[in-house]
């Protein structure tokens, strides 16, 4: 196994923990502690990207542009990155934050749909950043065919496709899978983007690792959307203990995910009843109280509805919405003997 190169996701997959209520000070605080603790790459962005502050996703307390000039100005040697999906975020807001400073874009879709990706992998190299592609959900659909939405963002101009758990429903031989898939098929760098619904995001991040990623992903604390990520500073221990630590300072990072992040934090993300769920049934997590209504109303338990959800999205073409699934299994509880 190589040391990967760690990216830190705190300060944008965290905002969805903390409802988009970073200040400038607590972006300056961590930056500089994961920047001192030999942090490479550290991601600042609305937990939804680049221009994610909305009625929709949830308002930033704070304009991501100041934050990311702050992140900017902070860093000493790390790289700061931003996350932008297609349809949210637009070609005026990567040009800002490439003129704030930013050096990184992490340019992320469904991972049926790269093909959306090309023009903003296209002016990512015209203003000249690292440009990372995300393939979000990548549970839903098999290893070769991951692989050839991959190969699309690289053609595209992508430097680094990830695989992203975004429902954290990977196993380690699916992860591992999928790694391997792209590492044979792709001529660039391969990423791997873990949450910890089933308590599996630093298992299945070793796996990628073991697989051949060449860049992972962490949170301190573990401070992420649903159950969280795979804890940076837990990654620079097993890394350590490996022997292919990438230059990581452990006791600094336990440090600011001690005395830093979590005094900030309004909860300890952990794989709870509705975070395993997520995972188990492999659906995104805004569907869970889209399923807690509608459960409600046809006597469900919401468990049922996001399962078998699930298992129709698992099927190529089969789309149904969560009120379509609802009163199917009603349907089918009546019908029963």
């Amino acid at each position: 196994m190589k040391a990967p190169r760690v990216t830190d996701t705190t300060l944008r997959d965290g905002s969805h923990a903390m409802k988009h209520r970073f200040t400038r000070e607590q972006v300056e605080r961590i930056v500089r502690a994961l920047d001192a603790a030999g942090v490479p790459v550290i991601e600042v962005a609305h937990g939804d990207g680049l221009a994610g502050s909305s009625i929709q996703y949830g308002f930033s307390s704070t304009p991501e542009m100041e934050l990311i000039e702050t992140a900017c100005r902070a860093a000493r040697r790390a790289k700061i990155a931003v996350l932008l999906l297609p349809g949210i975020g637009t070609r005026r807001e990567l040009r800002e934050a490439a003129a704030r400073g930013v050096q990184v874009v992490r340019i992320a879709t469904h991972c049926t749909e790269a093909d959306i990706s090309a023009q903003h992998f296209g002016l990512a190299k015209e203003l000249g950043l690292e440009a990372v592609g995300f393939l979000m959900m990548a549970h839903m659909r098999p290893p070769e065919f991951l692989a050839e939405q991959a190969a699309l963002m690289e053609s595209y101009g992508a430097d680094c496709v990830y695989i992203v758990d975004s429902a954290g429903a990977m196993l380690p031989a699916d992860v591992a899978a999928r790694v391997r898939a792209l590492k044979e098929r792709l001529s660039i760098q391969v990423g791997f983007h873990a949450h910890n619904n089933l308590g599996l995001a630093i298992g299945n991040t070793l796996a990628a690792i073991e697989a051949g990623a060449d860049q992972v992903d962490g949170c301190l604390r573990g401070l992420g959307a649903g159950a969280g990520n795979a804890p940076t500073e837990l990654i620079a221990a097993v890394l350590d203990r490996l022997g292919i630590n990438p230059g990581l300072d452990v006791f600094a990072l336990m440090d600011a995910a001690e005395y830093i992040v979590a005094p900030i934090m309004p909860y300890q993300p952990i794989p709870d009843r509705d975070a395993i769920t997520i995972g188990y049934a492999g659906v995104y997590s805004t569907f869970l109280l889209h399923a807690r209504h509608i459960a409600a109303k046809f006597g469900l338990d919401p468990r049922e509805i996001l399962v078998e959800l699930g298992r129709r999205q698992a099927v190529a073409g089969q789309e149904d919405w969560i009120l379509d699934v609802a009163i199917d299994l009603v349907r089918a509880k009546q019908q029963a003997p």
